[in-house]
C-alpha cells in the first residue's frame, strides 16, 4: 500500500484488516507479548488479565519495546547453567560466558551497518557516550565547540555539558544548539549544514541524535557526517531512536562513533545493555586516549594478569568489564529476530504502516473540517522512522497549539480506549507503529480513538 490523499483513502476497518492479511511480516507479531488493553489505563490490573482479554494498541516501541517470547526460556537457560556449573559456565554453558559478547557482534553490525570489529555491546547509552566522548572530544586551541540539537534528549545535553566542564570550558560558549526556524518544529538539513560551515574554525564535534526523540525527524546522517569532516570536526551520533528503526550505514557514511540503547526498537528490556560503534580507521590508533579496563585488553594478553594494557584492535578496546550475561541475553534474542526478518523488509513495512496511519489522521482532519491533529514529523520517507509526533488540538481549544493540560486530557482519553502512547512536554503525543509487532488494524484503531479523543 502507498500513501494516498485523505479524500481517496479507504478508511474502513475491513481495508485495514485486508492490509494485514497481505502483510508478509505478519508472523513476527506472534513472537512478542502484547499487553492487555487494561494496561493502558490500569497497569496494576494487567497481570490479572486473561490470555483472551482484548489486547492494547501498543505504539510506544520508541520508548520501550515489547518483550520477545523467547527471552524467558533464554534467561532460564543461563540461570540453570549458573546453578549447575558455577564458574565452569564461563567455558561450558550452553552459550559460554567468556566469549558471550562475541555472539552479539553480527547482529549489532547488522543493525548499525558496520563490520563486526566496529561494534560492541556494553554498558548503557549515556555511559557509552561518556566513554567515547572522552576519546573523541579533544578540544584544542580555538577548536572547542560541540554542536547538538537544542531539542536533543536531555541526557545528551547533560553529557556534553559535563564534558565541556571537564575540559575547563564554559558550556554557554562551548555548545552550539541548533534550533528550528521560527514557527517550525524540525530542523532543515540546509540550516544544519550551513551552521557547521559557519563554525568550521571552532567546531571539535558534531553530535546529533540520528532520529530526534521529540519530533521523530531522521537527520541526513551521511551529509551531516561529511560536513563535519569537511569542517575538521569529529562526527558522533546518538542512535537511541534510530537503531532498529531506520536503515543505518555507519561504516559507509564514515561516522567516527555512535551509541545506542537496546530497549526501544531493539526490544531488549528496560535499561537493557547498549551498543557502540567506532569506525575502523580509529581502532588501531596508538594515540587514541580513552578509559581502559581488562576486557578491552587484547584477549591474547588479557589473562596474563599484568598491569600492561594492550588494546584489542576492534571496538572491544572500549570495553571496561566482563559482559553481564543476564543483561545480554535479551539483546541476543532480539537481534536474532532482526536477522530473521531483515532490515530492508522491516523498513518497507514501516514506511507503509506509518504512511497509512498518517493518511488516516489526515482523513479524520478532513472529515472534521479542521486540523484537529497536527503531525510535526516530516513526511519525506528519508526524514522519518516509525514515529509520528502529534500535537492534538481539542475542539474549541482556542489556540494554534493546544496547551499541555488539553493534550493530557486527550492522552487520558486514548488510554481509556486501550491505546498505549506517550506524552512529551509541552504538548506532543508520540505514536510509533513498529513493523515487527504492530498491525495496520492497530493503526486503524488508534486513528479512531484519536479522532474521538480530540472531539
Amino acid at each position: 500500500m502507498t500513501a494516498r490523499t485523505a479524500t481517496t483513502l479507504d478508511t474502513s476497518e475491513a481495508f485495514a484488516l485486508s492490509l494485514d492479511r497481505a502483510d508478509p511480516l505478519s508472523g513476527a507479531r506472534s513472537l512478542f507479548h502484547i499487553p492487555p488493553a487494561v494496561a493502558a489505563h490500569d497497569p496494576a490490573a494487567a497481570s490479572k488479565a486473561t490470555v483472551d482479554a482484548p489486547r492494547a494498541v501498543y505504539l510506544t516501541g520508541n520508548s520501550l519495546g515489547l518483550q520477545p517470547k523467547s527471552v524467558r526460556a533464554a534467561l532460564e537457560q543461563e540461570l540453570a547453567d549458573w546453578a549447575n556449573m558455577g564458574v565452569e559456565g564461563h567455558l561450558h554453558a550452553a552459550h559460554p560466558w567468556l566469549p558471550y559478547h562475541e555472539e552479539l557482534r553480527e547482529g549489532a553490525a547488522h543493525i548499525a551497518g558496520a563490520s563486526t570489529r566496529e561494534v560492541v555491546v556494553m554498558n548503557s547509552l549515556t555511559v557509552n557516550l561518556h566513554i567515547l566522548l572522552t576519546a573523541f572530544y579533544r578540544p584544542s586551541g580555538k577548536r572547542t565547540q560541540i554542536m547538538i540539537e537544542d531539542s536533543c534528549f536531555p541526557s545528551d545535553s547533560h553529557a556534553v555539558i559535563s564534558q565541556t566542564r571537564l575540559h575547563g570550558l564554559d558550556p554557554a560558549t562551548a555548545l552550539i544548539r541548533l534550533k528550528p526556524r521560527a514557527g517550525e518544529h524540525t530542523l532543515r538539513s540546509s540550516d544544519i549544514l550551513d551552521q557547521i560551515h559557519a563554525h568550521r574554525d571552532t567546531l571539535a564535534l558534531v553530535m546529533l541524535g540520528g532520529v530526534n526523540y521529540l519530533t521523530g525527524q531522521w537527520f541526513d546522517m551521511p551529509a551531516i557526517t561529511a560536513a563535519a569532516h569537511n569542517a575538521g570536526a569529529i562526527a558522533g551520533w546518538d542512535l537511541a531512536h534510530a537503531a532498529g528503526n531506520v536503515p543505518l550505514k555507519l561504516h559507509e557514511w564514515g561516522a567516527d562513533f555512535a551509541c545506542w540503547c537496546s530497549y526501544k526498537y531493539l526490544n531488549s528490556g528496560p535499561g537493557a545493555i547498549a551498543g557502540a560503534f567506532v569506525h575502523e580507521r580509529h581502532l588501531a590508533r596508538a594515540d587514541l586516549l580513552h578509559f581502559a579496563g581488562w576486557w578491552g585488553n587484547d584477549p591474547k594478553t588479557r589473562f596474563r594478569m599484568g598491569p600492561e594494557f594492550v588494546p584489542v584492535q576492534s571496538a572491544d578496546r572500549f570495553q571496561l568489564s566482563n559482559p553481564p550475561i543476564f543483561s545480554m541475553t535479551p539483546v541476543r534474542e532480539s537481534l536474532a529476530i532482526f536477522q530473521r526478518f531483515t532490515l530492508p523488509a522491516l523498513r518497507e513495512k514501516s514506511l507503509k504502516l506509518t504512511a497509512y496511519l498518517r493518511s488516516l489522521i489526515e482523513a479524520n482532519n478532513h472529515a472534521k473540517g479542521r486540523e484537529a491533529v497536527q503531525i510535526i514529523t516530516p513526511s519525506d520517507d528519508n526524514a522519518h522512522g516509525c514515529q509520528l509526533s502529534l500535537i492534538v488540538k481539542p475542539k474549541n481549544s482556542g489556540a494554534d497549539e493546544a496547551s499541555e493540560p488539553a493534550v493530557r486530557v486527550a492522552h487520558q482519553s486514548l488510554a481509556k480506549q486501550g491505546m498505549i502512547v506517550d506524552f512529551r512536554s509541552p504538548n506532543v503525543i508520540r505514536a510509533a507503529p513498529v513493523p515487527l509487532y504492530n498491525t495496520f488494524h492497530d493503526a486503524w484503531r488508534f486513528a479512531q480513538a484519536l479522532s474521538s479523543a480530540v472531539g
